[in-house]
Formats: structure tokens, C-alpha cells, sequence
């Protein structure tokens, strides 16, 4: 059973995840941001990753504190839910357009965590939503999964489309990545043997 539970309460924040990576890509999601809710359900359809996302933040102040603090939680349970990370494929690569807009996302679930994003977004706000707060979310999340995770807007004139593409980005590498390879399923896909730390 590879799923996980984090609960993250702050000063300004109250958020509670779970994942089932094996899930169907049920998503039920309430952080207040809609289209933050709007990216997380988009997430789990397309990962197939079941989510659950409830939280309540300081949203008079903006929405920063909420955004990264469920990138912080969501990504700590998908680390929770991989365990030993016995049998994952580890590694993913895709292309995704949306639209006008094309990204590439690579991942590799590998326990030493690092972000690069590369997305340039015309204006400042989808919406009510801060565009610079979509590198903010990659970069937390990626952060406390431990996971290597680089993504590209290769070109986009659209906000909506290019964070879009990079979240669904992110949904269609994790899909492959965390996916059990049959023929590896009682391995750590390691020449160490391990994978972290």
C-alpha cells in the first residue's frame, strides 16, 4: 500500500494531504486558491495519483504561504508513500503541450532533491493567482519528495496554458516514474543499492 498522510499546521497555514499512489486519479482538493485547486486536480487525473488536499492559510495576505506549504505537504507524502522505493521505474521524461504552449519535465526519484524551472509567464496574475508562485509550488514540492525534477516551458504566449502544461508536465513523469517495473519490482533501482541521502 503506497500511500502517505502529512499534517502541516503553522502560524499562518493548516494543511492535510494524503496520496495513494496507486491510485485512479481521484482528486479532492480545497485550499481556498482556485486555481491552485484548479492544477492539483489536473495533477492527480493525469498521474493517476489519487490526492486529497484540504488547507486553510492567511489568503487576506496573498497566496503564498498557502501554495508552498501544500507543495511542502504533497510532496512530503509522495516521499512517505514511495517507502524504500523498491521496484520504481525512478527516472521519466515527457513533452507536454497545452495548446500554444509546450513544456518538457524530466524527473528522477532519487532522494536528493533539486529544481529547475524555466518558464517565462507574460503577466503577473492568472486570474487572482500570482504566476511566480507556480515555481514556487515545483520548488516545494520537489524539495520534500526528494526528487531531481527539471521543467521547461519550451514556448507559450498563454499563462493559463503554460503553468498548465508544466503541471501536467509533472503528472504524466511522476505516472511513469513511480510506476513498479515488473521486471525490477524487489530492487532499489541503485548501483548503491539505496537511493537518498
Amino acid at each position: 500500500m503506497r500511500k502517505g498522510a502529512v499534517k502541516r499546521k503553522t502560524k499562518e497555514t493548516d494543511v492535510e494531504v494524503e496520496v495513494d499512489l496507486d491510485g485512479s486519479g481521484r482528486a479532492s482538493v480545497s485550499s481556498g486558491i482556485g486555481f491552485l485547486d484548479h492544477m492539483l486536480d489536473l495533477l492527480a487525473r493525469h498521474s493517476r495519483i489519487d490526492i486529497t488536499v484540504r488547507a486553510k492559510g492567511d489568503l487576506h495576505i496573498d497566496h503564498h504561504h498557502t501554495t508552498e506549504d501544500v507543495g511542502i505537504a504533497l510532496g512530503q507524502a509522495v516521499k512517505q508513500a514511495l517507502g524504500d522505493m523498491k521496484g520504481i521505474t525512478r527516472y521519466a521524461d515527457v513533452h507536454v503541450p497545452m495548446d500554444e504552449a509546450l513544456t518538457r519535465v524530466a524527473i528522477d526519484i532519487s532522494g536528493r532533491p533539486f529544481l529547475v524551472f524555466k518558464a517565462e509567464f507574460v503577466r503577473d496574475k492568472v486570474g487572482e493567482f500570482d504566476t511566480e508562485l507556480v515555481q514556487e509550488w515545483f520548488q516545494a514540492f520537489a524539495m520534500n519528495a526528494g526528487i531531481t525534477l527539471h521543467a521547461e516551458t519550451l514556448y507559450g504566449s498563454n499563462d493559463h496554458h503554460i503553468a498548465e502544461s508544466c503541471f501536467k508536465g509533472l503528472a504524466r513523469a511522476l505516472r511513469a516514474a513511480v510506476a513498479i517495473d515488473p521486471r525490477a519490482k524487489d530492487e532499489v533501482p541503485s548501483t548503491k543499492g539505496s537511493l537518498g541521502g
